[in-house]
């Protein structure tokens, strides 16, 4: 080696990370418990037609598949379960939100209490983004008014209630854009300042419970200003999934796919906290190149944020297959992504 390759290599590794590894708080696990949650893809009173999408007026959810799959996140020694509620609770405050088979308050509140008892800190999520609210029935329709607010800040403070003051409280906030809702049946999206005037209002309604907010990141893609405007306080949750099989050096991405990645980055060097999220979903562009699994997504997004994101800041990481639990094939595939990301961590 010469002394100019020398150089070059030190000069190489020195402004490469030096972040250590060590063992991230959260080891957790997203799993569906309401499923209103994908789209309002039909008139409420059209007839229902085979293979379209529709709110359902009754849970979907097996409790037996529901145990399973905790006690296999327990197996794999996570710690967390992040509880996606939508309309599977009746909430107190507004009944109306109940569909067939919600759980009583007193029946949710001791199945929080089992999943401590287990060692799994169970935080509940209810997904306040305008294209992911359909749970809310009526009030989805009335985004940015003031009935709405009362009932947004209503179930809050009732599974909070019900929770019994969680860590945290994940309010979702992903994907409000009118791309997302192009086959929606009603579109409703916030944008510019009010979209900002929603959450600087939800974020200061889960604190004033004493829990600190969680959201998703996917916002900060197309709105440089987010790192600048969004509050410290919120726990950031960026997910990468190489949905559009770009890989997972930015320097090789195309550019319209860098934010994705480098919203890690950023978020890091603004100070915020974080828990990165892979999945085992398969795309359907991973489908198109040959693809039958994403099996590869958890080991490579943790060594990604292992490398570019301060362990200050690495809070953990949740691990996203987007299944609900109700039969065995869903239980297959939320079980293999848990796999996955133990592997990658324990790595």
């Amino acid at each position: 080696m010469t002394r100019k390759e020398f150089i070059a290599g030190m000069s190489a590794l020195a402004a490469a990370p030096t972040f250590a590894k060590k063992p991230e708080d959260i080891r957790g696990v997203l799993l569906h418990m309401g499923m209103n949650m994908w789209g309002e893809w039909a008139a409420p009173d059209e007839p229902r037609i085979e293979g379209k999408r529709y709110t359902r007026d009754e849970i979907y959810f097996s409790e037996d598949i529901w145990k399973k799959t905790v006690d296999h996140a327990k197996k794999r020694n996570f710690n967390m379960v992040v509880m996606d509620l939508g309309e599977f609770i009746e909430y107190p405050s507004h009944p109306e939100l109940a569909v067939k088979g919600s759980w009583p308050p007193d029946r949710m509140r001791n199945e929080v209490r089992r999943l401590r008892a287990m060692g799994l800190e169970p935080i509940p999520k209810l997904n306040f983004s305008a294209s992911h609210d359909q749970w809310l029935k009526q009030y989805h329709r009335m985004v940015a008014t003031e009935p709405y607010y009362r009932v947004c800040f209503d179930v809050i403070k009732d599974v909070c209630e019900i929770f019994e003051t969680p860590r945290f409280m994940h309010i979702g906030m992903d994907e409000e854009t009118l791309e997302w809702q192009k086959k929606f049946a009603h579109v409703t999206c916030r944008q510019h300042e009010l979209w900002w005037h929603w959450l600087y209002k939800l974020v200061g309604a889960v604190e004033s419970h004493g829990v600190r907010p969680w959201m998703f990141t996917g916002y900060a893609w197309s709105h440089p200003e987010y790192v600048e405007k969004c509050p410290k306080s919120v726990l950031q949750n960026p997910g990468y999934y190489n949905e559009d099989v770009q890989g997972y050096v930015i320097e090789k991405m195309e550019k319209r796919y860098q934010p994705r990645l480098k919203n890690f980055i950023n978020l890091d060097k603004a100070g915020f906290d974080m828990v990165a999220m892979p999945t085992n979903w398969v795309s359907p562009k991973l489908k198109a190149s040959g693809r039958t699994e994403n099996s590869d997504c958890a080991g490579e997004l943790v060594k990604f944020c292992r490398a570019n994101v301060s362990p200050e800041h690495l809070k953990g990481f949740l691990m996203a297959s987007w299944l609900e639990c109700k039969n065995d094939w869903a239980f297959k595939l939320n079980c293999a992504g848990m796999d996955q990301l133990a592997a990658a961590m324990d790595a």
